[in-house]
């Protein structure tokens, strides 16, 4: 069975493959023998893959070739490094010191469940109701065992695998899906270096949460992520007890070389934020077709982006990305305690604390493929449309707070809100053509016989007609799905991304949309919990 499936999940790819190359020796050949007017055919390649997006390859090939040159030069010199490094553990080792405490924790905090643990600044493992009647309830819990206490950050060794992190799981409403990203985080950390917050919830995700042993945090009023990552930072302390903070959405799973990944890039004292690598989870049995082609759209975008974008973006001379995804993200603690988390007005937190952490100069933003993770993805259009919105306000409000700075990162940002702005109002202008073009041939030419419609038919097919709007516009689009579909070995995708140009367009109009509601709309950062399954991986 396994050889079957390993057969036919390399068929898939050939097939992929080789419609990719029929389609675009077909496109080519369009394109060199037309004699339809050229000035459409560049514009309409400029909107299915976009100038940034082929400028930020040409700076991320230049990134691949410096980092496999960094990598050749740390192999040679990794033989010496690791012997002085032993020799400096050995030197400044004292079996006698007994200076592995931990601060005790504050008298104003009570918790669902806390632990006095390694690294952590919070919890004594008891909690009293009489304390913090506004902010927090416990829930009657029995305290945990003590587990042996650590040296300070100064006495650990050096070195990227001692860098400490903790991990914080802000949810509101996520029973379904709470338990399998807790168990995600257990296989890679510590469960007392695991703290959830449950921001309000009104079901079990407190205790459910609980249950497995790590620290939990329970909000009586809802504050939103952002004031529910405020609050549980706040509230054990992390900034003191940790070098590095793991921002984890409830509905994600961490890969297992994702911590690896981390503090590999932590090391780097230069770098102030990781940006985890997502990847959009692939379970068509649990999901209905519009489910399926949801999440087979977003895979492909965040190939797309990642690969052809934000690993340029990333590059250690330039380090220009405009977001730190907060789906999985790592924060260093000196960065995070200069961020303002939860500032007002904003729906969303993690395209202000990235602008954050480039405003205040806080280091740069590095991000790498050894820090996949899994996240789930809408399962209705319904829900789709609700967080692009919010993700495209939420960009457009941080815009509106941060303003302009002269700096590198807002001479990329202004390039790529040029030609966000240019080419979604040309898709929707394309894509009413196409519906006005479309009105023809559908009714067997009746329409061509009122006479203001005859006469604009004529003038639109002379520029622009369906035939060029097919093969400039939709063809380039699918041509990368059937790439994916060739990396990815899933077929299916050539189906599903006969619908991934609409759902470009269903974008582009939210992107426009948004834009003037920024400066209008003040949010309160609030919870909409989306339909959600039990299980991503």
């Amino acid at each position: 069975m396994r050889t079957a499936r390993f057969i036919g999940s390399w068929l898939a790819g050939v097939i992929a493959l080789t419609l990719a190359v029929t389609l675009f020796a077909q496109w080519l050949g369009f394109v060199l023998d037309s004699s339809l007017a050229a000035a459409p055919m560049p514009l309409l390649l400029g909107m299915a893959f976009g100038v940034n997006l082929f400028a930020w390859s040409l700076v991320g090939a230049a990134r691949l070739g410096d980092d496999s040159v960094r990598g050749l030069r740390a192999r040679r010199s990794s033989r010496g490094g690791h012997r002085r490094l032993a020799r400096r553990r050995a030197a400044s080792a004292d079996p006698a010191d007994p200076a592995e405490a931990v601060a005790a924790a504050g008298d104003d905090r009570v918790l669902v469940r806390s632990h006095a643990a390694p690294g952590a600044g919070g919890g004594t493992g008891t909690a009293d109701p009489a304390l913090g009647a506004g902010t927090a309830e416990a829930t009657g819990a029995e305290p945990e065992p003590e587990s042996p206490e650590p040296g300070p950050p100064a006495a650990r060794a050096a070195g990227p695998e001692h860098i400490n992190l903790a991990v914080v799981i802000p949810a509101h409403n996520e029973e379904p899906v709470i338990d399998a990203a807790i168990t995600s985080a257990l296989r890679l950390f510590d469960r007392w270096d695991i703290y959830v917050v449950s921001d309000s919830s009104g079901d079990a995700t407190a205790d459910i949460a609980a249950e497995t042993g790590v620290n939990v945090l329970e909000l009586l009023t809802n504050r939103g992520k952002a004031g529910a990552i405020d609050a549980v930072v706040d509230e054990f302390g992390l900034t003191d007890n940790y070098e590095g903070v793991v921002m984890l959405d409830a509905d994600t799973e961490l890969d297992s070389a994702y911590v690896e990944g981390a503090r590999r890039q932590l090391a780097d004292p230069g770098v102030a934020a990781v940006a985890g690598f997502v990847v959009a989870e692939w379970k068509p049995e649990q999901r209905t077709v519009v489910g399926r082609m949801i999440s087979a759209y977003r895979d492909r975008l965040y190939w797309l982006l990642q690969y052809l974008m934000r690993f340029g973006q990333t590059w250690r001379y330039s380090s220009v990305t405009f977001i730190v995804p907060g789906f999985a993200s790592v924060y260093r603690t000196r960065a995070l305690e200069a961020i303002d988390i939860n500032p007002k007005g904003l729906v969303i937190e993690d395209f202000n604390m990235t602008f954050e952490v480039h405003h205040k100069r806080l280091g740069r933003i590095s991000m790498n493929s050894d820090t996949k993770a899994y996240c789930q993805d809408p399962f209705t259009m319904g829900d789709y449309i609700k967080q692009v919105r919010r993700w495209t306000l939420g960009f457009w409000q941080t815009v509106r707070r941060h303003g302009i700075w002269p700096s590198l990162f807002w001479f990329a940002l202004f390039f790529y809100i040029l030609e966000v702005m240019v080419v979604s109002v040309l898709l929707l202008a394309t894509a009413l053509l196409a519906v006005f073009s479309l009105a023809a041939p559908t009714t067997g030419g009746a329409v061509l016989e009122i006479g203001a419609y005859a006469e604009a038919y004529g003038a639109v097919s002379a520029v622009l007609p369906l035939t060029t709007i097919l093969v400039g516009l939709f063809v380039p689009d699918y041509i990368l799905t059937c790439v994916l579909a060739t990396v990815r070995r899933r077929p299916s995708y050539l189906v599903y991304g006969l619908f991934f140009l609409p759902m470009r367009i269903i974008d582009a109009y939210l992107t426009l949309r948004t834009a003037p509601q920024a400066w209008t709309t003040r949010s309160d950062g609030r919870w909409q919990s989306p339909t959600r399954e039990s299980g991503v991986l």
